[in-house]
């Protein structure tokens, strides 16, 4: 068993370019790099399969009577909260405070579709017995760099894994850890799309709003989505309407640009869902985490005639994030085929050990394949690869958009 020091030295970067570490006691996947939601949300999953696979070993070193469980989730009920973090390379020439005012809003907004659900409510908020998000509650400012303390809704860590002179890293700490494909695929497609067109200055209205720290809060607690948040110039919209705003927005801007087919399948699913959650939030019920969530407590209190206050039905708001397949309650539908997908089963144990093509998370597969097939030592991180030789060789890798490199191609012939 490792030594404290050894466990929080514990940082195995893997054949899919993904890295799996610890992280404050407990365990952290961070997906390779990728160039689409498509890819982001397939290594997500692949993640969970390793994180799951990692679980069913421990547990052979363990008494008969004792096992280890995970969960993705964010909140333990006791008031602990832990993040999801989402990270996008953008351009360094854009001034950081044309980030926060172009996202803000949208951020705060985007978890009427990116929400996991919760039952109650932490951290001093306002009670209520379900809600959307896991993570609302723990926010208490608009910007700064905590991530435990004092959340901020923007935060301003920047360590951008290539060129810093040309990127810079924004890191996302204010969604929830999606069971469902389609919330994640959603949660990170949309930012995306909003991000490239904030990038270019496209974005030519006032959506700022007057408090964005009680708005995500009261959002959140808002399960009929129409409940409406003040902006600065005085007017009130629902989450709806703003994310109506962000999305007319999006489609002028690409309709000015080359439009990929996904950008496409992104401003459709963004659209239907806005529209579905306008009419009645239960036509969500194959798609999105917080309407499948709740559908499942539903129907549970039906059945036994509990209310929320009931324990159980805080225990199956945790179970819902269960990684085991054959445990959790999001894979028992999956099973019963009462959500929807993005990918196969074959399709996600792929991704577990084959890169992205797309990216540089594939050259630094290719070397540690190869590095690992001859039994030679070595070091990889983000952006450098380092083959523990006589020669001490070391490839700085900045570019994350390149999945070859000749100088790597070159390291491997002449070992």
């Amino acid at each position: 068993r490792p030594s404290a020091q050894d466990n929080r030295a514990i940082n195995k970067v893997l054949t899919n370019g993904g890295r799996w570490y610890v992280d404050g006691a407990h365990p952290e996947y961070s997906t390779p790099e990728t160039t689409n939601a498509r890819d982001l949300v397939l290594f997500e999953k692949a993640g969970e399969r390793i994180a799951d696979r990692c679980r069913e070993v421990a547990n052979r070193t363990l008494a008969p009577h004792q096992q280890l469980v995970l969960y993705k989730n964010n909140s333990d009920g006791k008031g602990n909260s832990y993040g999801y973090h989402e990270n996008y390379l953008v351009a360094r020439s854009v001034p950081f405070e044309t980030l926060v005012d172009g996202l803000t809003t949208f951020l705060v907004s985007r978890i009427i579709f990116a929400g996991a659900g919760k039952v109650g409510s932490e951290n001093g908020a306002e009670s209520c017995a379900y809600q959307l998000s896991q993570r609302a509650d723990f926010f208490e400012t608009l910007i700064g760099l905590d991530t435990m303390a004092k959340r901020p809704i923007i935060n301003t860590r920047d360590e951008p894994h290539a060129d810093e002179e040309r990127y810079r890293r924004l890191h996302v700490i204010v969604g929830d850890s999606n069971m469902s494909e389609v919330s994640t695929y959603l949660k990170v497609g949309t930012t995306a799309l909003v991000l490239a067109m904030v990038e270019d200055g496209a974005l030519r209205k006032d959506l700022a709003l007057e408090d964005p720290v009680r708005a995500i809060k009261e959002i959140s607690h808002d399960t009929t989505c129409t409940r409406k948040v003040r902006l600065k110039r005085g007017k009130e919209l629902s989450a709806i309407e703003l994310q109506r705003e962000y999305l007319d927005l999006v489609r002028a801007y690409y309709a000015t640009v080359e439009q990929a087919p996904q950008v496409t399948d992104l401003l459709e699913r963004w659209e239907r869902v806005l529209t579905q959650l306008a009419e009645d939030p239960r036509q969500c019920a194959r798609e999105l985490d917080w309407v499948i969530k709740q559908e499942l407590i539903r129907s549970y209190m039906s059945r036994k005639e509990v209310g929320f206050d009931d324990q159980r039905i805080s225990m199956l708001d945790l179970q819902y994030h269960d990684v085991r397949r054959d445990r959790g309650l999001y894979y028992m539908l999956c099973r019963a085929e009462k959500v929807d997908r993005l990918f196969d089963d074959e399709t996600v144990e792929r991704a577990m050990s084959v890169p992205p093509q797309t990216t540089r998370a594939k050259v630094r597969s290719d070397f540690i394949n190869f590095a690992s097939e001859h039994n030679k030592s070595y070091d990889v991180g983000w952006s450098y690869l380092k083959l523990n030789d006589r020669y001490q060789r070391t490839i700085l890798c900045k570019d994350p958009f390149k999945p070859t490199d000749p100088r790597v191609d070159e390291l491997i012939s002449s070992a």
